[in-house]
């Protein structure tokens, strides 16, 4: 079976694929409040070179695909393509912001779609339509309640920013006791229209102190190249994770390669180039050569920035996370 390695020995078998640009939130992390723009309509993958660009992954090893988005859900062909990647030699996950998983529920039963990321920022209502600039709150938590009792393995992505949720993190971890999800700590990080600075990252040291005063954490075991420290509360049902992008990178074990609903793909998520593959797909060129090139030269981390403040790019929601 062909592999993908980069000039750094790590192997690459995990492909996110982002469906879409567009999303039915405006969380201001991720985009402006009026929206991105988008990329006209005959630039963006079709269905059937979606599926042929993924389809020339799975045969050089990738054995993971997650769907994302924007929100992934609101493609207009988004139940065909889950169904269509279930029947792929592949594990598959999505990430979600949870409106929308009532409808497609089924849809992900059917496909064998059992690991589901549900992104959530905030437990208070008003605060949600503040961060989010949309309604919601009701529907994503019934969502959450309604995947945990269909027997789904359910992850909580919170992103910690200082001065807007942070005061949150004790509840968040709350909801494991109850509930057998992963409740995801996440560092904030730079996209372009964000706003970012260090002074609105919460550091995952800080993290592990605050959760510290008020649960006995325990250290738990991860998977390989696992982006996430685990780690457990006695009495609890679920377990804590913590994603520290910024301040203690995860590089080293890096196999991760994002497919854009544009057809190209970043070998890192930090980095500002991009190798399209929908282009050379229309004109009946081979895309291994292009793929192999792109994760060869992948560098070794944060693609290769030094200011991370200054990251060139794309808005988050058109990356996919």
């Amino acid at each position: 079976m062909p592999q993908l390695f980069d000039e750094h020995g790590r192997l690459h078998d995990y492909l996110r694929v982002s469906l879409t640009e567009r999303c039915n939130l405006r969380c201001h992390y991720c985009m402006p409040e009026d929206g991105v723009p988008l990329s006209p309509r005959e630039s963006l993958c079709t269905y059937e070179e979606l599926l042929a660009i993924i389809d020339t992954f799975c045969g050089l090893g990738v054995r993971k695909v997650r769907i994302t988005g924007g929100e992934p859900l609101v493609r207009r062909d988004a139940d065909k393509m889950i169904l269509a990647l279930g029947e792929r030699p592949v594990e598959l996950a999505l990430t979600t912001n949870g409106l929308l998983v009532d409808k497609f529920i089924d849809t992900f039963e059917t496909a064998g779609l059992a690991n589901i990321n549900v992104s959530l920022d905030t437990l208070d209502p008003d605060r949600f339509r503040l961060i989010t600039r949309r309604p919601g709150f009701e529907t994503v938590m019934s969502n959450i309640r309604l995947l945990v009792g269909r027997g789904f393995n359910v992850k909580l992505n919170m992103v910690v920013m200082r001065g807007v949720n942070d005061d949150e993190i004790p509840a968040f971890a709350g909801l494991s006791r109850d509930l057998p999800v992963t409740v995801r700590f996440i560092e904030f990080m730079p996209f372009d229209g964000n706003r970012w600075n260090d002074d609105k990252m919460v550091p995952a040291q800080q993290i592990r102190e605050l959760l510290g005063t008020h649960f006995e954490l325990q250290r738990d075991s991860d998977a390989p190249h696992d982006t996430t420290r685990h780690y457990t509360i006695p009495g609890h049902q679920g377990r804590i994770g913590i994603i520290s992008s910024m301040s203690e990178h995860f590089c080293g074990s890096c196999n991760r390669i994002r497919l854009l609903a544009s057809g190209a793909i970043k070998n890192c998520l930090f980095s500002g180039d991009e190798t399209d593959l929908l282009t050379p797909l229309r004109r009946g060129q081979d895309l291994e050569p292009l793929i192999r090139k792109s994760i060869r030269e992948k560098k070794k981390q944060h693609a290769g920035m030094f200011d991370l403040a200054e990251m060139p790019g794309r808005f988050m929601t058109t990356i996919g996370g």
